[in-house]
C-alpha cells in the first residue's frame, strides 16, 4: 500500500517518541492521536512486524505494536536521530524507584514476604474444617453444609 511520505514520517516519529503505537481495527477511521487513518498505521506496522522491528499484540479490536531494539536502531537511521535520544518506554521515571511519603521520605518497594515477620498465621478459616481453638475434650461444631446422618427406622 502506498502511504504518503508525510504520513509515514508522522507515524514513525510517533512510534519512536512513544515506543508503542495503538490502532483500532476500523480501517477508515482516523487515528486517535495522529492525523492519518488507522489503515495506514496498520499496513505500515504490518510490514515492520514482518521485518522484526515491532512486536504485535491484538486485544479487544485494537492492535498494539511495541518497538524492538532492532526497530529502534532502524528508526534512528531512517529518521536521523542521535543515539542519546530514547523512546519513552525505555526512560526511567522517578516513580519507578520508590514512592514519596507524606513527610518527604522515599519508601522503597518491598519484596515478597518482607515486613510480614510480626504476623501470626492463624489456622482455620472458611472451609478449612476443625477449629483449633476449641477446648480440649470437646468435639468441634458440626458443619452446616455436611450431609445429614442416615437414621435407622
Amino acid at each position: 500500500m502506498l502511504i504518503a511520505t508525510k504520513n509515514r514520517e508522522e507515524i514513525l516519529q510517533y512510534l519512536f517518541r512513544e515506543g508503542v503505537i495503538v490502532a483500532e481495527n476500523k480501517n477508515q477511521k482516523t487515528h486517535a492521536v495522529l492525523s492519518v487513518t488507522n489503515l495506514e498505521v496498520i499496513q505500515l506496522m504490518r510490514g515492520y512486524a514482518s521485518k522484526g522491528y515491532v512486536k504485535k499484540q491484538y486485544a479487544w479490536r485494537h492492535f498494539y505494536w511495541y518497538l524492538t531494539t532492532d526497530g529502534i536502531n532502524h528508526l534512528r537511521e531512517v529518521l536521523h536521530i542521535p543515539s542519546d535520544i530514547v523512546p519513552a518506554t525505555l526512560k526511567k521515571t522517578a516513580r519507578s524507584v520508590g514512592t514519596v511519603e507524606a513527610d518527604g521520605r522515599r519508601r522503597q518497594w518491598r519484596g515478597e514476604g518482607e515486613g510480614r515477620e510480626g504476623r501470626e498465621r492463624r489456622p482455620g478459616g472458611f472451609g478449612r474444617g476443625r477449629r483449633e481453638d476449641a477446648p480440649a475434650g470437646e468435639a468441634p461444631a458440626a458443619d452446616a453444609t455436611a450431609a445429614p446422618e442416615e437414621q435407622a427406622w
